[in-house]
C-alpha cells in the first residue's frame, strides 16, 4: 500500500515555502507586499485560461496582499483553518463588510484549490469558512423620471454633446463601465442594425439593441469628434486631448452631469446598468430577456432586480389602492 502523502503541516514547512519570506513584525495595512511566484503563476492562469477581467485581477492581488499582511510572515502553506478563521476575525474587526470579506475568502480558496492541483496542497484551509452575515442591499437605480431628467438636459459644449451620447448608451443598452470605455469608431457600434457588440467579463461577447434616442445621441457626437480626436485614435469616445477617455474619466464627467441636473443622488455609471436592468423588467417581466442583454452567465445575479421591480410595485400600490393609505 502506498505511503499516504504528508500534508504540508505534517512536515513542517519553511517560511520560504511557496516564496514568502519572513516578516520582522506586522506590516501596515496600506504596504503592498510582494506575491509569491506561484501566487503570480495562479494570477496568470486565472488572467490566460480563465480569461478573469483587469479588474478582477487587481482585486484579487489585493485580497492576496491582505492575506500575506494578515499572515505575519508565516508561509500561506502552513495555514490552517483556524488561522484563516482568525484573518477573518481581524478583516471584520478593521471593519470589512460581510461581502468584501466573502471575496476576499473566494480569492484565498481559489488560490488554495489552485495550489492543491500544481503543487501537492493535502488540504484546502479555507474550505467550509464563512464570511459574516452582512444586510441584503439592493443595487441603486435612477427612477424613469430621474433618468429622463438627466440625460434630456441641454447639451451645450461639445464634450457635452460627447457626455449624452454616452450616458444615452449606457442607459440604452445596459453597458458595463469597461464596455463602453472600449468602443471603437466602427467597431462594436452598429448604427444601421442598431446593435451593439461588447466583449464582457471572461471575454464572453453579446449583441445589444440601442434604441432610437441614443443613436440620435451618438450620431450629433459623431459628427464632431473629429474636432477633438487624435490622428488614428480609434476610441469612440475621446477625452480633451483627443486619446480614449478612460473609464474613471467617464466616471467624473457622469457624477458632474448628475449635479447640475440638481438629481440630488450620487450617480455612478453603474446606476445607468442597474437603471437599464430595473426599467426593463419592470415594463416586460421578462427576466431571461434582461438576463441575456445584462451578459450574466448566471440568472441569480439578474434576480437582485426582481426585488426592486416588487418595490416598483409595492409604491405604486401604496399610491393607487385606496385601502393602502392609513
Amino acid at each position: 500500500m502506498p505511503r499516504r502523502a504528508r500534508t504540508v503541516t505534517e512536515r513542517g514547512a519553511s517560511e520560504q515555502d511557496f516564496g514568502i519570506k519572513p516578516s520582522p513584525g506586522r506590516m501596515p495595512a496600506a504596504a503592498a507586499l510582494p506575491l509569491p511566484a506561484e501566487v503570480e503563476a495562479w494570477l496568470g492562469w486565472l488572467a490566460s485560461q480563465r480569461r478573469a477581467a483587469p479588474t478582477t485581477l487587481q482585486a484579487y492581488r489585493r485580497d492576496l496582499e491582505a492575506l500575506l499582511r494578515l499572515a505575519e510572515g508565516r508561509a500561506l502553506a502552513t495555514l490552517t483553518a483556524s488561522d484563516i478563521r482568525r484573518c477573518v476575525g481581524r478583516l471584520h474587526g478593521e471593519g470589512l463588510g460581510g461581502r468584501s470579506i466573502a471575496r476576499h475568502l473566494s480569492a484565498w480558496r481559489g488560490l488554495y484549490r489552485w495550489l492543491a492541483r500544481h503543487h501537492g496542497l493535502q488540504a484546502n484551509p479555507v474550505d467550509g469558512i464563512r464570511a459574516p452575515k452582512s444586510a441584503v442591499t439592493l443595487p441603486r437605480a435612477l427612477s424613469p423620471e430621474q433618468a429622463k431628467a438627466l440625460l434630456d438636459a441641454e447639451a451645450e459644449s461639445l464634450l457635452e454633446i460627447r457626455d449624452v451620447a454616452m450616458f444615452e448608451l449606457f442607459y440604452s443598452s445596459g453597458l458595463r463601465l469597461a464596455e463602453l470605455a472600449a468602443l471603437d469608431v466602427g467597431g462594436g457600434l452598429d448604427m444601421v442594425e442598431a446593435l451593439v457588440l461588447v466583449t464582457g467579463k471572461r471575454q464572453r461577447q453579446r449583441s445589444v439593441p440601442v434604441g432610437g434616442q441614443a443613436l440620435q445621441a451618438v450620431r450629433a457626437w459623431l459628427a464632431l469628434r473629429a474636432q477633438v480626436a487624435a490622428q488614428q485614435e480609434a476610441a469612440l469616445f475621446v477625452s480633451r486631448t483627443g486619446t480614449r477617455l478612460s473609464p474613471a474619466g467617464i466616471r467624473s464627467r457622469l457624477a458632474q452631469r448628475a449635479r447640475q441636473t440638481g438629481l440630488g443622488v450620487h450617480v455612478h455609471p453603474h446606476m445607468l446598468r442597474h437603471s437599464f436592468a430595473s426599467h426593463l423588467l419592470q415594463s416586460s417581466g421578462d427576466l431571461r430577456a434582461v438576463q441575456e442583454l445584462l451578459g450574466h452567465a448566471s440568472i441569480r445575479s439578474t434576480q437582485v432586480y426582481t426585488h426592486l421591480d416588487f418595490q416598483h410595485l409595492a409604491h405604486v400600490y401604496d399610491k393607487a389602492h385606496p385601502r393602502a393609505r392609513k
